[in-house]
Parts: structure tokens; sequence; C-alpha cells
């Protein structure tokens, strides 16, 4: 007759480990798929502000490359926006679209071209902006992204 210090387990600590190591895996890549076609936050544009968005201008849109201190590539977009409406403007975000070689999205970013703290934008005014992006992936295309009004915000 066996003792009970002579019975194994029915499964090991290996498969155990191999088991939960595995679930592990197909939970983070399940999270990191989910995370990656997540909408944008932040606010989205008004039915109010999509109307106003014909009142907006880009021109004079322009794009350089340097290289930094630290060897690192500056690629800085500049250009003007004017504000041929009637109401003065105290935020405007635009979505900067970079494609690669296929026409494939390879970053979307948004970034504020008009400031509160800069005064905002009177009904026709002009004023320039810079916008600066030292990390784009390798796969952009070198080309000038693509601007779309992302967000307007009214005074």
């Amino acid at each position: 007759m066996a003792s009970k210090a002579d019975t194994k387990p029915i499964v090991g600590l290996p498969v155990i480990l191999v088991a939960t190591v595995g679930i592990a895996l197909v939970g983070g890549f399940w999270y990191l798929e989910r995370a990656s076609i997540a909408p944008a936050k932040g606010p989205v544009l008004t039915a109010d502000a999509k109307a106003y968005t014909r009142n907006l201008r880009l021109g004079g849109v322009d794009m350089k490359a340097t290289e930094s201190a630290a060897h690192q590539m500056l690629v800085e977009i500049t250009g003007n926006i004017t504000n041929a409406g009637d109401r003065k403007l105290r935020s405007v975000r635009v979505n900067c679209i970079f494609y690669d070689a296929y026409g494939q999205v390879v970053l979307k970013e948004r970034v504020e071209i008009v400031k509160t703290r800069y005064g905002g934008l009177a009904p026709n005014e002009t004023k320039p902006f810079r916008l600066p992006f030292d990390t784009l992936p390798g796969s952009w295309n070198q080309g000038l992204p693509q601007l779309v009004i992302a967000e307007i915000m009214f005074d």
C-alpha cells in the first residue's frame, strides 16, 4: 500500500507556470489590440465648430527637418491660420496625420495651433504656427502630413 508521501500531483508546477504565462500573454495581446482601436480621447468637433471650419484658412504650410544637438531629427511644420469668420477663437487644434509609402497612417497626433495664452484668434486675424515633431516613425513617407481641424473653442 502506498503512503501519502509517495503520491504525485496530477499537474506539475512547470505545467501550471506555463499555463499562467500563456494566459497572461494572451490577455496582454488582447488588451493591446483593443487599446489600439479605441476612439481618440478629448473633445470632438461640435456641430457649431464643424460649421465654422469653412472660415478657417491654413496657408503657407511648409515642412523642414533639422538635426538637433543630440543628433536627433526634428521635423517642423510651419504655416499660418486665418480666421475669416466673425467669432473670436480661444483655441484651435488640428490632427496631424502622417502616412507611410503605402498611404497607411503611421502617426496621428492632435496639436494646438491657436492658444488662449497667446491671445486666441480674432475675426479677420492671421497668426503663424509652428509644430515640432521629434519622434516620427521610421516608416513615415517623409511627406507633409495631412492637417485636419479637430477642435475649435470659441470665446
